[in-house]
């Protein structure tokens, strides 16, 4: 697996910020118009790093629609759990211990997962089962390990946004994975139904 993401990396690390920019646009407007977007009142997103789809787009989408944003942030109390905090333009950022910008956080600011409608989320790959391959550090699945043990869940959904080419044959599915709802890509939006064994369906 780290060939495989050291591979996707680099493929999004070699796009020019002029294409990796009009290409971000394009996944975004996949993505405005779906009952999936529509609805949510309360959305995660994240801040992109190293050649990540940029949702800001989506993020003015939203903010024009009158909804909420959030970004994640590392929780102090466990060393793989994110917590989710109230973000807009002027909220104040500082770099966790990974150097990535965040909201401070406190315990009084934060949002649980399951109180917010769509988690919008980065990735390395993916395959047709809605399997996601990270970073490696586990942080979604444990954040979102009670969907694994809850059949019937409503919330949150989780988008992922990807390029084309982060689509893959097959990843090895383990028993504490947390599959995605969705995929945006510049082609359109690849759906998966509840439960493991799916194929996605691209609309």
């Amino acid at each position: 697996m780290k060939t495989l993401r050291r591979t996707l990396r680099a493929q999004r690390l070699a796009l020019p910020p002029a294409e990796r920019a009009a290409r971000s646009r394009c996944i975004a407007r996949q993505v405005v118009h779906t009952p999936l977007f529509t609805s949510a009142r309360r959305i995660a997103v994240y801040l992109p790093d190293r050649g990540e789809v940029d949702p800001t787009p989506l993020m003015a989408a939203a903010r024009a629609a009158g909804k909420r944003l959030y970004l994640p942030v590392l929780a102090p109390i466990h060393p793989r759990l994110l917590w989710f905090v109230a973000w807009d333009p002027d909220t104040r950022l500082i770099p966790n211990r990974f150097g990535i910008p965040e909201p401070p956080v406190s315990k009084r600011h934060r949002v649980p997962a399951r109180a917010l409608d769509l988690i919008i989320t980065p990735l390395v790959g993916f395959d047709d089962k809605g399997t996601r391959l990270g970073m490696g550090g586990g942080f979604y699945d444990t954040t979102f390990a009670h969907r694994n043990r809850h059949r019937h869940w409503h919330r949150p959904r989780l988008l992922g946004l990807a390029y084309d080419f982060q689509q893959v044959d097959t990843l090895p599915r383990r028993p504490w994975d947390v599959n995605l709802d969705a995929v945006a890509t510049e082609r359109g939006m690849i759906r998966w139904p509840a439960g493991a064994g799916r194929t996605g369906m691209i609309t």
